[in-house]
């Protein structure tokens, strides 16, 4: 800048003091010589600007639509195809009572002792918020919050906020009075006492009276009354459970509080001081519902739906329609816990479970120990390997729960309609509360021989033919770094041509490596992500023939379910609609157009050679065990050591498939009979097929596609068959209710959840004991992969 410039903006500086300084001066005076008129417009001033600031607050609090919105919070509900509820979405382990239904002594000592002046303010006690600022400035903290500012901060936290400022107190006062002005009396506490929190993730006064004493909050008594209450002024410095003396003491406060206001006699306050507690501790847990796995999944997919057409599952009364058949589920859910059962005496007795794993590979017994918490403790605290061992080793109790987490069977089922994409039945474990970790959608495993039909099925999309033959040879084949893979089967190579028809139908590992070398293991893998196998990685090498690479049990029987479908892939579909609480339809998802990956004639001669492996294969026990005589196709698979056993069965109206094995794959059923996918995994879609095709909800007369008869022979039997079809019709399915039928969502019954019995004519399934030759399935590879290390849920 220029002098000139300076000296300009120096003059201009200087006049404007000049002019503002007689402002200033008569400021002055009248601040040391005040009027009656400028003490009448201070006063003014102070209680105008006071009303400025709450108005300004006022944007920054809950509106009366929240109010409005929050007094009728109603959490999303997750219903069957047939209509049965399978869950409720809700924030925490809550269940909302009416005030009429809880004991009036909660009530007494919740006014008693929190606000005794509740029924004469409207939102702000001004006596006692006075009363608390003196003390608080005296140095004797208290407070002042009346029940509907309690009420106010639980139900908007993050409007509100928690900081001890003028701000938070002011815009909890304006919240408070909205309130007041939306509830009755009544309402506010039946609000208050159903959202406060009491530890344990209890929220409201019933599951607290559940948690602390074993029953509801009409039962609890008074002492009962004044434990809870008596929390409120700090959870976990009187949690009766863990600081008993306090409690006591805190719970005598209240009752005193309640002889001082009225509530109480001072004769029966002497006799109920001297009680003890009496506390019946247990935790409260959500019922898992029917189909919880698949409600775990739903709830991810539903919460981002929902961000994104601004909608909250947990208040919005949002009403989900699914494509699970509740019948359907509940069949495979007790076909996973009968099969789980019988396999699990089974591992109990290999490993002797109960006795430590003392039957049990010691090196892999001391592999367990030594991933423990409690072993990396002991060599903290400066034990030797060798010391550290003997501890564990003797404690008989540490090694018994080790060896029954480590050896405790886990299965996975799914079912789906390959029409359309939409799963029928979803169980992810034997049991949800003991292991949530899902198997069908986060559990990766190697497949075994379930993944061969991908590499027959690029076969026959080259040009291939089930009749094609490969000679029964030794087969190596060299691989990166210079190792050889030499794929091997249960009997020795025969030298003998083998179709690929049989191939299959046996599961010969020799045939599928030869046959993988002709087709190229690009083309296998591009057409198993092309089927359904889209999330995890397949390793482009010559063992994926054979299942090395570890994948889902979902993408498997979304592949089969494009087999089925004629080689056209649609994605599972978890849900068919979302609608609001009065039933209006939000959001609708129609069926999704398939897309053809491979060609219908390839798809039908996999189809066609799959069929053998039920007819004469690995699968006949479908046949002979469990009367399965409608068009099913199908495949069984093992891996090696028998650490996994899977099998998928097909049919024109239901793909259904299963895995069976341990988390830590390091752990398998140790019998060469019991561990293969044929004696695992299949008895559980077997018992499952055999279900829902008594009970009609599959039909199975339905086929595939109408086959030419093969030779005079076969064209008789096709006459017969259609004979016999004509002369005994089945019965048609039972209609699925609709939805628009049902009643308005918000009066909707909670159904209990009650598996059906299975159906009357079922007899009980005997032991395996076939009644034609099984054909023994070989390990599946002698290469394993790195995903054979332990698997985290």
């Amino acid at each position: 800048m220029k002098h000139a410039d300076v000296s300009v903006v120096r003059d201009l500086f200087a006049r404007s003091i000049a002019r503002i300084k007689p402002y200033a001066a008569r400021a002055l005076t009248r601040l040391r010589h005040p009027t009656r008129r400028d003490f009448a417009w201070t006063a003014a001033a102070v209680p105008a600007l006071v009303l400025l600031y709450v108005l300004i607050l006022i944007p920054f609090t809950p509106g009366i639509g929240d109010l409005r919105k929050a007094k009728v919070e109603q959490p999303a509900q997750i219903l069957s195809a047939d209509g049965k509820l399978l869950a409720e979405f809700k924030p925490t382990n809550r269940e909302w009572v009416k005030l009429a239904d809880v004991s009036p002594h909660v009530v007494d000592a919740l006014v008693a002792t929190e606000d005794h002046r509740f029924y004469q303010h409207h939102g702000l006690d001004f006596r006692r918020t006075a009363s608390a600022a003196l003390h608080t400035f005296s140095g004797n903290r208290q407070g002042g919050s009346t029940i509907t500012q309690q009420l106010a901060r639980n139900l908007y936290p993050d409007d509100i906020g928690r900081s001890q400022t003028i701000t938070r107190k002011v815009k909890e006062a304006i919240t408070a009075f909205k309130i007041e002005a939306v509830y009755t009396k009544e309402e506010i506490l039946e609000t208050y006492l159903n959202t406060v929190p009491f530890l344990y993730n209890a929220y409201g006064i019933e599951m607290a009276a559940r948690t602390y004493f074993d029953k509801s909050a009409g039962k609890l008594d008074v002492t009962e009354s004044a434990t809870l209450i008596g929390m409120l002024k700090g959870n976990s410095y009187y949690n009766p459970v863990i600081n008993p003396e306090r409690a006591l003491q805190r719970r005598n406060i209240v009752l005193a509080q309640m002889v001082k206001f009225g509530h109480l006699a001072p004769s029966a306050y002497e006799s109920l001081k001297r009680r003890p507690l009496r506390v019946d501790f247990e935790r409260q847990l959500e019922a898992p519902g029917r189909a919880p796995h698949f409600a775990q999944q739903l709830r991810k997919w539903l919460i981002a739906w929902a961000d994104d057409n601004d909608y909250n599952i947990y208040s919005d009364g949002l009403v989900v329609r699914t494509t699970i058949d509740s019948r359907l589920q509940a069949m495979a859910t007790q076909a996973v816990v009968w099969q789980g059962n019988q396999l699990q005496s089974i591992a109990n007795a290999a490993w002797g479970a109960h006795a430590g794993c003392n039957a049990g590979n010691a090196d892999l017994v001391h592999a367990f120990v030594r991933e423990t918490p409690e072993y990396r403790a002991a060599r903290d605290m400066g034990l030797t390997d060798d010391d550290a061992m003997k501890r564990f080793a003797s404690d008989r109790g540490f090694m018994r729960t080790l060896c029954e987490n480590k050896t405790r069977m886990q299965a996975g089922f799914l079912a789906l309609d390959p029409r359309n994409g939409q799963i029928r039945a979803w169980v992810g474990s034997r049991d949800f509360s003991q292991d949530p970790f899902d198997h069908v959608s986060q559990a990766r495993r190697q497949p075994g021989s379930t993944f061969k039909p991908f590499v027959y099925g690029a076969a026959f999309a080259q040009g291939s033919k089930p009749e094609d033959t490969l000679i029964d040879q030794a087969v190596e084949i060299p691989l990166a770094g210079g190792e050889i893979w030499r794929p091997t089967d249960d009997a020795p190579p025969s030298g003998r041509p083998v179709t690929l028809r049989d191939g299959i139908a046996y599961s010969k590992n020799r045939i599928t490596a030869q046959l993988m070398q002709n087709v190229g293991p690009a083309k296998v893998a591009r057409l198993a992500r092309g089927m359904g196998v889209r999330d995890s990685r397949l390793d482009v090498v010559p063992s994926l023939a054979l299942g090395t690479s570890p994948v889902t049990l979902k993408e498997m029987v979304a592949a089969y379910g494009t087999i089925a479908n004629g080689g056209g892939r649609i994605d599972p579909v978890l849900v068919t609609r979302i609608e609001d609480r009065k039933g209006e339809v939000l959001a609708q998802f129609e069926p999704a157009k398939p897309e053809q990956v491979l060609s219908a004639e390839a798809a039908q001669e996999l189809l066609d050679v799959m069929r053998d492996v039920i007819n004469r294969g690995t699968g006949t026990s479908i046949r002979s065990r469990f009367g399965i005589r409608g068009d099913v196709a199908g495949k069984t698979g093992t891996t090696q050591d028998n650490a996994d056993g899977w099998f998928i069965l097909m049919h024109p109206q239901l793909v259904a498939g299963a895995w069976v094995g341990f988390n830590d794959s390091r752990v398998t059923l140790r019998s060469d009979y019991w561990g293969q996918g044929a004696h695992s995994a299949l008895p559980i879609v077997g018992d499952f097929f055999q279900r829902s095709l008594r009970s009609r909800l599959i039909d199975q007369r339905v086929r595939f596609v109408k086959e030419e008869p093969h030779g005079t022979f076969g064209a008789w039997i096709a006459d017969a068959r259609a004979w016999f079809d004509k002369l005994f019709p089945a019965k048609p399915a039972p209609p699925v209710p609709q939805a628009k039928a049902r009643p308005p969502v918000r009066h909707a019954p909670v159904v209990q959840q009650e598996a059906p019995e299975a159906p009357s004519e079922a007899p009980e399934l005997p032991p395996i004991i076939p009644s034609m030759p099984e054909v023994t399935e070989p390990a599946e590879t002698s290469i394993k992969s790195p995903a054979s290390a332990p698997e985290t849920p």
